[in-house]
Order: C-alpha cells, then structure tokens, then sequence
C-alpha cells in the first residue's frame, strides 16, 4: 500500500461514496445498479414521511430510521477522521423512527450535510494512518450497506 499515493486513495474514496450516495459518475458503475436514481438520494427522495416511518414488520427498523442512523454515523466517521475519536452510541441514532413530513425534509438535510462533510474530510486527510484509512474505508461500505438495505426494504413493499 506503501505505493499508493495519497491523491489516488483520496480520489477512489470520493468517486466509491459519491456513487453510494448520488449514483455512479458514469456509464459504468462500481457496486450500484444503472437505474434511474440508484444512489441513495435518489432512493430516498421520492419518499413521503408515511413510507419512510412504515416499520417493516414488528419491532423492525423504519426508513427514517436507517437513514437517521446513516447521518449520525457519517457524522461520528467525519470527526474520527479529523482526530477526534470519541464514542458512538448506536442505539441512540436508531430511537427516530417515525416524522412527519417536514422532520423527514430535515432529515434528508442532515444526511446531506453529514455527507458533504465526509467528503471534505476525505479530501482533506493530510495523513493515511490506519485510523482515517478505517474511519473512511467504514463510512463507504456503511453507505453501501444501508442503501442495500434500504432498497430491499422498499422491494419488499411493493411486492417486487
């Protein structure tokens, strides 16, 4: 790894979470499929408040829910990345389970904002240890995990 330079690190991290949040930068993709909107913002976008607080069955996560738990992580990886490692509780960021439609509009809003955030932590990690190379190598397959996820969820819904 020793011959990789840190320009191209940075550049395949931001191309990987771009994609798991806004779709692929092209006619080729790196893990989404090619469809209208297959990042997770166009996934979540045409979503309502009522389908997004739908829990899948009893006692099961909403929508809301993961996409809470996403911006509240992507959060917690920006600051690890900056050197302030600190604790994560993961229970917390799941207790939001149901909005209404302008906690959900806020909602987006945060995951946008925690989103470009890791980006700019991303493209401004002066060093590759093995905490900021972890703390950003988590936060794209975290993404990846929770649009699989969140995509199944909404299959499942329509019957597909």
């Amino acid at each position: 790894m020793a011959d990789v330079p840190p320009a191209l690190l940075v550049s395949q991290f931001v191309m990987v979470l771009r994609e798991a949040f806004e779709g692929p930068p092209g006619p080729w993709s790196y893990f989404t499929d090619r469809f209208p909107f297959p990042g997770l913002f166009g996934t979540i976008k045409a979503l309502n408040a009522q389908a997004v607080s739908r829990p899948a069955g009893s006692g099961q996560s909403t929508i809301a829910g993961h996409v809470n738990h996403l911006a509240a992580s992507l959060a917690v990886s920006s600051r690890w990345m900056r050197g302030q490692a600190g604790g994560r509780d993961r229970a917390e960021s799941w207790t939001l389970s149901v909005v209404d439609e302008k906690a959900w509009t806020d909602l987006q809003n945060r995951l946008r904002r925690e989103y470009e955030g890791l980006l700019v932590a991303i493209e401004t990690q002066r060093s590759w240890d093995e905490d900021a190379l972890g703390g950003a190598l988590s936060a794209v397959t975290h993404v990846a995990y929770h649009l699989g996820a969140i995509r199944q969820r909404l299959a499942l819904a329509s019957g597909d």
